[in-house]
């Protein structure tokens, strides 16, 4: 269980990703200690040095570059560490190169012990989860991933822009695979108590395009990383967003991605579902009342990740 009192935080790989939410912590004021570990020392030191220059404007925190010995302390460990897509490249095209990284750093990462929160942001981060679960031994509410919450966000800013309503008061999640196969929950997508097409009706607009902004989520990271490269602001604000809810023990539904056994007759995979994240890590995760369609494409996503899953032999 994360320690209350503990607002320690270790980002392992200081990339475009970890070194993104890095920043993120820094100027949080969630944070009292922020250590950054990478296989390329130096690129630490020189984001830790970076960061910790802001400190006449930002709350009291202390960030330095360390090694896995000074994780092991840590209250919650971001592992950002791994290759990130390239033009062309799926998220599950990363697979057998970060699984290398994750199965040789987790258990010097962990070794003497810990009673932190690990929290999975490399990709493909439902495999990673998983994996990170059989390394280590570790209880499931304490390992989980990132999952889909970043593409909840994607998905409620699409549906602002179309409906003039601020994301914060649209409630619509994305589940499944943080991935291609990704589902959409149009069925359980709410604005002011009503659903979408309710809502355009109400509000004299017209309905949603469902294939235009299916699209528009699904495809962001090829259309972001095909322009610039790479993504790291949004989801390092995602995983920043994570890291609030547990360090203020807030009982928020978030969906990251955790084991999930049994949900919706899927079992021995880990996914994105929504569920609370608190201090004591992911809970169970919430069975909300699909369609039949939904179900059937959460069941495919499923599949898909087992599938990957068998080519590490977990």
């Amino acid at each position: 269980m994360y320690s209350k009192s503990n607002r320690k935080i270790a980002v392992v790989g200081a990339g475009y990703v970890g070194s993104s939410v890095a920043y993120a912590l820094a100027i949080s004021g969630l944070v009292s200690e922020l250590v950054l570990v990478d296989a390329d020392t130096a690129k630490a030191a020189g984001e830790a040095m970076d960061l910790a220059h802001a400190a006449a404007f930002i709350k009291p925190v202390s960030i330095y570059a360390g090694t896995f010995e000074d994780c092991r302390d840590a209250g919650i460990v971001i592992f950002c560490a791994g290759s990130s897509q390239k033009p062309g490249e799926t998220r599950l095209d990363l697979l057998q190169r970060n699984y290398a990284i994750l199965r040789e750093s987790l258990p010097e990462l962990l070794r003497g012990g810990g009673n932190g929160i690990l929290l999975i942001v490399s990709n493909p981060v439902d495999v990673l989860t998983y994996a990170a679960l059989k390394i280590t031994g570790l209880p499931a509410e304490r390992v989980f991933g990132s999952g889909t919450v970043l593409d909840s966000s994607r998905f409620r800013h699409n549906l602002s822009c179309h409906c003039g309503v601020a994301p914060r008061n649209i409630h619509a999640y994305v589940v499944g695979e943080h991935g291609d196969s990704e589902v959409l929950l149009w069925s359980l997508a709410y604005i002011a108590g009503t659903g979408l097409d309710c809502f355009c009706e109400l509000a004299g607009i017209p309905p949603v395009d469902r294939v235009e902004i299916d699209s528009m989520v699904r495809n962001a990271g090829y259309e972001i990383i095909s322009r610039k490269g790479a993504t790291y602001y949004a989801v390092s604000l995602a995983v920043k967003r994570i890291c609030e809810s547990i360090i203020r023990d807030e009982y928020s539904i978030l969906t990251v991605s955790g084991l999930i056994d049994g949900a919706y007759g899927v079992s021995g995979c880990c996914l994105g579902l929504p569920a609370v994240v608190n201090s004591r890590g992911r809970g169970n995760p919430l069975k909300l009342p699909l369609t039949d369609k939904e179900e059937e494409a959460l069941r495919n996503s499923a599949d898909i990740i087992k599938a990957a899953i068998k080519q590490i032999n977990l």
